[in-house]
């Protein structure tokens, strides 16, 4: 995607999450209209869709404007959408959801929410001064994206990117993936809030854990240390792979005050070849809104 500027990017954006769906309106990069409702997890696909019309609609959207969709799942390269945790989607199986856009708002892409948030900073953030960087936002669970000489890996199933699905030697649990021993398992929200249950805590969430490792509780502590742990090793074998030079932290868990610093105090573990620039993602929630446009721009553009 050489030469596609910041500047650019004119025209709408939608971002359905596990929790809320947010609608913008871009002019030249930047966020200057925006409504968000909550998602309802159990809705059938279509209803998923007339939400992101009726939001669109009222931020003056009109048929054919240039969109882009980002969505929680996983999108293959005939735009059909599945959700690879039906937990948080639990009817999204195999849904034509580009040609559902196109008939819905006109001309649209459609690509997963963290792929969305990996090209915008890579291009434009935290990694636009990298040759082959990597987002990884660690929140509910654990995803992310991969930018390499400014063009987003992708792949015909749609799975590329999704980086808490590889196993973990800190993890023995299952995955909402359906693998056993993720990234996700042990370090996102979910597998955080796993352990705690498994230590006695019945009902701690991931936020109760890290209060409790604020106030210097052994148990929480320990969790919270797996996880960055987890992430680092993560980080470690994607540049193996990779040759990464540059990783974004995001989400609610990854720019948590202090978790990038444990992360980087377990990456100090592996030789220096394996430890590239670990930094906190620049861009926000804007930046799936960001990246689902710029993806839409560069697909018209070819």
């Amino acid at each position: 995607m050489t030469g596609l500027t910041r500047s650019a990017l004119t025209g709408f954006a939608a971002d359905l999450g596990g929790t809320k769906t947010a609608v913008a309106r871009l002019d030249k990069g930047e966020v200057v209209d925006r409504l968000v409702a909550p998602t309802d997890g159990a809705a059938d696909p279509a209803a998923q869709v007339a939400v992101i019309r009726d939001l669109l609609g009222q931020l003056g959207h009109v048929a054919g404007a240039p969109l882009g969709v980002a969505v929680a799942g996983r999108v293959d390269a005939q735009g059909r959408w599945h959700a690879v945790n039906h937990g948080t989607l639990s009817a999204i199986r195999d849904f034509a959801l580009n040609e559902a856009l196109v008939r819905a708002l006109g001309a649209a892409t459609c690509l997963n929410d963290a792929a969305a948030a990996a090209l915008a900073e890579g291009l434009f953030g935290a990694g636009a001064k990298s040759d082959s960087f990597a987002f990884v936002t660690v929140s509910t669970g654990v995803g992310g994206g991969l930018v390499l000489h400014d063009r987003l890996l992708s792949s015909a199933n749609g799975l590329a990117g999704h980086v808490g699905f590889v196993t973990s030697r800190f993890a023995s649990g299952p995955c909402g993936s359906g693998r056993f021993a993720t990234v996700e398992s042990i370090a996102g929200g979910r597998g955080i809030a796993a352990a705690g249950a498994a230590s006695g805590r019945q009902g701690v969430d991931a936020r109760a854990v890290f209060e409790a490792a604020g106030e210097g509780q052994d148990w929480a502590e320990q969790i919270v240390a797996t996880s960055a742990q987890a992430i680092a090793a993560l980080i470690g074998d994607l540049t193996a792979i990779l040759g990464l030079d540059t990783v974004a932290l995001g989400g609610s868990i990854g720019l948590a005050p202090g978790y990038i610093d444990r992360v980087s105090e377990a990456l100090a573990g592996e030789p220096a070849l394996f430890r590239p620039a670990v930094v906190h993602a620049s861009l926000g929630h804007d930046a799936p809104l960001i990246g689902a446009l710029a993806s839409h721009l560069e697909r018209e553009s070819t």
